[in-house]
């Protein structure tokens, strides 16, 4: 089983990007996840009725060495895999029928670890976060084929080793870490310039609890929630509109649970999920209008041993938990009213999974 450090390097940045496409099949969508000890990727039908996961004829796919991280363009078109093994990054494009093809040659990012990856939301650039040389590459994409060209000056130097990132559309890139900006854990807010650069320009840092390797932002992008592993809490921002952070009201709220690896908000952004994996179970809080949480009173919900990071399927309808210990899938499906989650299942997955994305 993967060792909660190991853990620590993928979560989050590859959980979610979701924008509505015409490339997705009508009778599901696909779920692929990144398994690195085997350097492949597992490739799934969703049932868009139920959240069973049908594993494809073509699946596993071969990817890069110690394949860490995913993350999918907003068209559903292109799918992009971190190689902390090998220092690049794969494409590949996908069928209609969610096969998976790599195209062209794997691009260097100028740093040994790639471990996070992160899309806009226009699908305009990639960033790829780099453990161990405190720095971040961006690519511009292509929008007809993938393609990927390094932008000027690429890779950024930021001051720390990535734990997590997310892209707003208002174009702030907000990256969590431990160190030495602030003591504990960091989020440092940095502007993206204009779409031909893509370019970096700090704006400033703010503290968030220890380890904080969960990131998530509300659909609105109004809030910034992080999970913080070390000390058992999340940490609670409103987002202004220069990007800066303002802790809410008894913030960082702690948690009952061990070890809060991963969050994620619902897409019609009304609950928020945190995996706990000291507690092998999911925390479900509602989100105010003001942006803060209070935890539903049937939270937590049991999960498999040792869950490390959720993927919220783009109607709103499941989540999917990769948990380490097992290792396993386990999709739950949610409740869009009350935000109470019902376990549908659990897939075997051989080795330990560190990503997961859907397509739209």
């Amino acid at each position: 089983m993967l060792k909660k450090a190991a853990a620590l390097l993928f979560v989050g940045a590859s959980l979610i990007m979701w924008v509505s496409c015409s490339n997705n099949s009508s009778s599901g969508r696909y779920v692929y996840a990144a398994i690195p000890n085997a350097n492949q990727i597992l490739a799934y039908r969703e049932d868009p009725n139920s959240g069973i996961l049908t594993a494809l004829s073509t699946s596993p796919v071969a990817a890069g060495p110690t394949v860490q991280s995913l993350a999918m363009h907003p068209s559903g078109k292109f799918l992009y895999a971190a190689n902390s093994g090998e220092g690049d990054v794969s494409l590949f494009t996908i069928a209609a029928n969610g096969v998976l093809t790599e195209s062209g040659s794997r691009i260097k990012v100028g740093a040994p670890t790639p471990t996070i990856l992160a899309i806009d939301q226009a699908g305009t650039f990639l960033y790829v976060g780099n453990a161990g040389t405190n720095n971040i590459a961006i690519f511009s994409i292509d929008a007809s084929s993938g393609t990927l060209t390094a932008v000027p000056n690429s890779p950024f130097p930021v001051g720390l080793s990535p734990l997590n990132l997310k892209v707003t559309s208002a174009g702030f890139l907000y990256v969590t870490g431990l160190g030495p900006t602030l003591t504990g854990g960091t989020i440092e807010v940095w502007s993206v310039s204009a779409v031909s650069t893509g370019a970096l320009t700090f704006v400033n840092a703010f503290q968030s609890g220890t380890n904080p390797n969960g990131l998530a932002i509300s659909p609105d992008g109004s809030h910034l929630y992080t999970a913080n592993t070390a000390d058992n809490s999340i940490s609670e921002f409103s987002i202004g509109s220069d990007g800066n952070l303002t802790p809410l009201n008894g913030s960082p709220i702690g948690e009952s649970y061990s070890a809060p690896l991963s969050v994620a908000v619902e897409s019609s952004g009304k609950f928020l999920y945190v995996s706990n994996e000291g507690s092998a179970n999911i925390a479900a809080y509602a989100i105010g209008s003001d942006g803060s949480l209070t935890l539903l009173t049937n939270s937590p919900f049991a999960s498999a041993a040792q869950p490390s990071f959720i993927g919220v399927d783009p109607k709103g309808n499941y989540i999917f938990v990769g948990n380490q210990s097992s290792p396993v899938i386990q999709p739950f499906s949610l409740d869009p009213s009350a935000g109470t989650l019902t376990s549908v299942a659990t897939y075997s997955v051989g080795n330990a999974a560190t990503s997961i994305v859907i397509t739209p």
